[in-house]
């Protein structure tokens, strides 16, 4: 059984990705996963034991920069990652394949692929905030944007699907015509079909009734990770009481300016010390005080573990482990989902709903300061109780089954 597992985007859409492909594997799968060629990427999947397949140019290439991504350069790489998905894929594919999963930035062409080779094709998503819904409107997306006065979610969603197909449209129906397939109408839900599998946990993202669509939850994907944390990080979280976790993950041309120095000093006024997490935003120490530490690639299992509270910016997988290793949170929101889990993890009572993108020392302090009662750390260990570890497992059994049904 060979199975082709795909994304574009980031850590996020990467890691989940890797879980199951080590699921699979371990079920006697062949697994291919074709993402960007980012080194952090590459070296994830190392860790599985699964090859990458460059697919597009890195991430790191396109968000890593002073400022974020246009609209203008949207509608460069869509039609460019359109292309790559055709060409990797079809040529993955060709040496033998029995199932297609893909994630990450809408995954235009994977589909395609898939109804070329006759095989099952399945669309995971992290979260429901891009499916279609009668309860919120869709997310910001490049091209013509909705009326600012438009209220009703079926014309906004309406509206959605158009610009999807301005962004990837002609390039999916060239690729159809290039592998003797008729065009589609409607790129959006011919991407998401009808039951995409929601990898995300139940508690922390319910479904029921929140889509019009039919999503399979099969919980969220998590990597376990077992890597030891660092000797001078392990010394300095032994040095005196848990501190707070600052990170804002991939977000590098998004992360707030003089965020790391609002953290440090928001910590400062609660007697807390520092981890920052660097990442691709670069945060790094702000002055040579001793209760500041900066660490790059680590676990995050076990840090959030010994964290006081985790500040970080709401992307589902960040939001999943800090959940689960039962530490209050602090969520900044910046773009796509990240205003969902910010919101949620309030609403559970685990963590505050930074207020806006722009944190200050002020707003900080008095966000660490909800934080750290008591009563939401218990709420916080209460709810890591219930966080599914089982969902690769579930996806993978899920998987299998599908590409072990006979074929027309």
């Amino acid at each position: 059984m060979r199975v082709v597992l795909t994304s574009w985007g980031s850590r996020g859409d990467i890691e989940p990705l890797a879980a199951l492909a080590a699921e699979l594997r371990a079920r006697g799968a062949r697994v291919v996963v074709c993402a960007p060629p980012d080194e952090d990427f590459v070296a994830l999947l190392d860790r599985v034991g699964v090859p990458l397949v460059p697919l597009g140019p890195t991430v790191k290439s396109i968000v890593a920069n002073p400022k974020p991504p246009t609209g203008q350069d949207a509608f460069k790489l869509a039609p460019a990652l359109v292309e790559a998905r055709f060409e990797t894929l079809a040529a993955v594919a060709a040496e033998g394949c029995d199932a297609v999963l893909a994630t990450g930035l809408m995954p235009a062409g994977a589909r395609d692929v898939a109804e070329k080779l006759g095989v099952p094709y399945v669309l995971a998503c992290f979260h429901v905030m891009g499916l279609p819904s009668r309860h919120f409107r869709p997310g910001r997306r490049p091209g013509t944007p909705s009326p600012a006065d438009e209220t009703d979610y079926e014309v906004l969603w309406k509206q959605d699907a158009e610009r999807v197909d301005a962004l990837y449209g002609a390039a999916v129906n060239r690729g159809r015509a290039a592998l003797g397939l008729p065009p589609v109408d409607g790129v959006r839900d011919h991407v998401f079909t009808q039951r995409p599998w929601l990898a995300a946990d139940p508690v922390l993202c319910p479904s029921a009734g929140m889509t019009e669509l039919d999503p399979v939850q099969t919980g969220a994907w998590i990597l376990p990770d077992t890597r030891p944390l660092p000797a001078d990080l392990r010394a300095f979280l032994d040095g005196g009481e848990p501190p707070v976790y600052v990170g804002f993950g991939s977000m590098a041309a998004y992360a707030p300016e003089g965020v790391a120095r609002a953290a440090v000093e928001a910590a400062r006024a609660h007697g807390r010390r520092v981890v920052l997490g660097s990442g691709w935003a670069g945060l790094g120490a702000v002055d040579d005080g001793d209760d500041c530490f900066v660490v790059g690639e680590v676990n995050q299992q076990a840090l959030f573990r010994r964290s006081a509270v985790v500040v970080h910016h709401g992307g589902a997988g960040t939001t999943t482990t800090a959940a689960r290793a039962g530490a209050p949170q602090v969520v900044v929101p910046l773009i796509a989902d990240q205003p969902y889990w910010a919101s949620r993890i309030a609403e559970l009572g685990v963590g505050v709903a930074h207020p806006g993108p722009a944190p200050t020392v002020a707003s900080l302090t008095a966000a660490l300061a909800a934080a750290l009662d008591p009563g939401v750390r218990a709420r916080a260990e209460a709810v890591a109780a219930t966080v599914r570890t089982d969902g690769a497992a579930v996806a993978a059994g899920l998987l299998l089954d599908l590409a072990g049904r006979p074929r027309p």
